[in-house]
């Protein structure tokens, strides 16, 4: 028989789920205010195993912005989900598989994929679950980035 903290646990682990579909979602729609929905506005992301930057949510989130530009495409993915509950406490580790399409000048797309793993700390708010910190651990990249586009740090 399923008791009720063990319905809690599942709930919990399925809200995180939704959560980390929703960062997904976010970016590769660029509607980049679902992002407010994840993190907790003291969040610290750190994307610099990717060649991206580190620091609070609000600094992190413009950066995301304004780098996803350069994409024509992105379709950020997420699953293996390894989902730790403890009261109103949790961590998180899933694989990602980041397929990005970059524009070139004849009008073509050029491919480049990232993988790897999201490690985050969360925390149960009014609100639900929120993410208050998130360390990216790329692990391989396929394809070629273009030299000539730059990357904002």
């Amino acid at each position: 028989m399923v008791d009720a903290g063990q319905i809690q646990q599942i709930y919990d682990q399925l809200e995180i789920q939704s959560l980390l579909t929703l960062y997904c979602t976010s970016l590769d729609s660029k509607k980049y205010e679902g992002l407010e929905s994840v993190f907790t506005s003291d969040a610290f992301i750190d994307y610099t195993s990717a060649g991206g930057i580190k620091g609070a949510f609000p600094e992190v989130k413009n950066w995301l912005e304004e780098v996803l530009t350069i994409f024509t495409m992105t379709q950020h993915v997420v699953a293996n989900f390894d989902i730790r509950v403890s009261g109103g406490e949790a961590t998180s580790r899933c694989v990602f598989f980041n397929p990005m399409g970059l524009g070139l000048p004849d009008g073509k797309v050029q491919m480049f994929f990232v993988g790897g793993y999201y490690n985050d700390k969360l925390v149960r708010t009014e609100k639900g679950w929120r993410i208050t910190e998130r360390i990216e651990e790329s692990s391989w990249r396929y394809g070629e980035f273009p030299g000539e586009i730059e990357v904002p740090k």
